[in-house]
């Protein structure tokens, strides 16, 4: 917790007052969720502040398929906007991390600092969206996500996400937790393999169209349905 002005105590808030800002304006980790049972479960702050390389080239190709333009909901640093903005691909990047926004902002790609369940522009418009980097477990409610994410798109837009490679379906409780074991507020957070993936999905209103591994890291593409004639 944290004391503002005229004494109100306010409370902290993750990804904002805890180390994973630190580290993405380092550009390295180490960096964990640290969940209520011990476990930790490792975030990749170098690959995120890395320019796109990987499997992040297919995830790439497949944006360059879609109806423009494409928003990335919780960006991080910002690599696969730059990247996507590299290959003639209009994109925004959306992240609640003031570090995160300002990275993006700094490799030239346009960002916004606000949660994916905040008021975004183009709502029902966009051509494609991304929930890649284990963004899934955004909110720790992967059908509410991802009914969301179906809100943003126009239809027959299409929704990249990616999954973890295991066929887990957990909602968990973690903090952020740097190398000097210093950790942030507890959040609720989430994580699905495939199948629990798609289940919601077409809960969501959302058709599976593809799946696919690379680098091991797994995606699934989601189509929102067109319109009726």
């Amino acid at each position: 917790m944290t004391v503002a002005g005229g004494g109100l105590t306010v409370a902290s808030e993750a990804w904002v007052d805890d180390p994973f800002a630190e580290a993405v304006r380092a550009g390295r980790g180490p960096l964990w969720l640290r969940g209520e049972d011990g476990r930790r479960i490792p975030l990749d702050v170098e690959r995120w502040c890395a320019p796109a390389a990987g499997a992040d080239h297919g995830l790439l190709l497949r944006c360059t398929r879609l109806a423009a333009p494409v928003v990335d909901l919780g960006c991080g640093p910002g690599r696969l906007v730059a990247a996507l903005l590299g290959l003639g691909v209009p994109a925004l990047g959306v992240d609640v991390t003031g570090a995160a926004v300002a990275r993006t902002r700094s490799l030239g790609g346009p960002a916004l600092r606000r949660s994916v369940f905040d008021r975004l522009p183009a709502e029902g418009r966009w051509g494609g969206a991304l929930l890649a980097d284990g963004n899934l477990g955004i909110g720790g409610d992967p059908g509410l996500l991802l009914g969301r994410s179906a809100e943003l798109l126009a239809p027959g837009a299409v929704l990249l996400v990616e999954v973890e490679p295991a066929e887990v379906d957990e909602r968990i409780t973690v903090r952020v937790e740097g190398a000097d074991g210093r950790g942030g507020p507890p959040f609720a957070w989430a994580r699905c393999g495939a199948t629990a993936t798609a289940r919601r999905a077409e809960r969501a209103g959302l058709a599976e169209t593809e799946r696919w591994s690379s680098h091991g890291r797994h995606f699934l593409a989601f189509r929102k349905a067109a319109r009726p004639r």
